[in-house]
């Protein structure tokens, strides 16, 4: 073997290894995340890089990156003498998160549609729209058969990924980074809810990228803020009859 092959040889393996460390940290985070989310780890719960690693069967480093990347949701904080926690529940803030969530989300809608509507007027989309709505159409089409199993757990997941598609379609990182920050606390919210909410929730999606294909900015903006806003309506609902159960 060369010394040019033996090199080669090399920078492949490193660059295998960099890749599964790259998934490695994006598994673990999803796996904090979800046991933050479905209640398995309390809020204020003090988390201890060691004790997470010998849980997640990680070294420190991917679990101090997911924790970072927690904190930026708002499902981390790290706190001056003690350390990384679980954020409060959001249930105080539940109001406050979804009127952020009607404005922003409406606003992500109506971009996402006028974007559209370019693409009608020109030349047609481009392959980077063309991707993302595939990506829409899978989500979609996974919510419906995790609804038909009634595996609701992946529905939040499935949620927020649609939600996601819908601001990568607005072509605005500015809304992609306001709900970054306040998609953990969504997903946590939505997930109290989950099983009440979710399936009605779920064909409301297919509305809402109806009225963005066909370029509708009006009503791509009032399909979001309604499906938002039942969202909210039925999260209180159930909020109201926990004390008589």
């Amino acid at each position: 073997m060369t010394d040019s092959q033996h090199s080669r040889r090399e920078d492949d393996r490193a660059g295998a290894a960099e890749s599964d460390a790259t998934a490695g940290r994006a598994d673990v985070g999803a796996r904090i995340r979800n046991d933050i989310i479905q209640g398995r780890i309390a809020p204020g719960t003090k988390l201890r890089e060691v004790a997470l690693a010998e849980r997640y069967a990680v070294s420190r480093i991917p679990i101090r990156e997911a924790l970072r990347s927690l904190e930026a949701e708002g499902l981390v904080e790290s706190r001056k003498y003690s350390g990384s926690v679980v954020a409060p529940s959001p249930v105080d803030d539940a109001e406050d998160l979804f009127e952020i969530r009607t404005v922003l989300e409406a606003a992500t809608a109506k971009r996402a549609a006028k974007r559209a509507a370019e693409f009608h007027a020109g030349d047609g989309p481009d392959e980077q729209w063309r991707a993302l709505r595939r990506e829409v159409d899978d989500i979609l089409d996974a919510g419906d058969i995790v609804i038909g199993q009634e595996s609701y757990e992946e529905l939040a997941v499935l949620n927020m990924r649609f939600h996601f598609a819908v601001a990568e379609l607005s072509g605005s990182l500015s809304f992609i980074s306001l709900l970054r920050q306040i998609s953990g606390k969504i997903e946590w919210l939505y997930s109290l809810n989950l099983t009440r909410r979710g399936p009605q929730a779920w064909p409301e999606h297919r509305e809402i990228i109806a009225a963005i294909d066909a370029g509708q900015q009006a009503e791509a903006a009032e399909v979001m803020a309604r499906h938002v806003r039942r969202s909210r309506d039925s999260y209180f609902a159930m909020m109201a009859e926990r004390p008589q159960q």
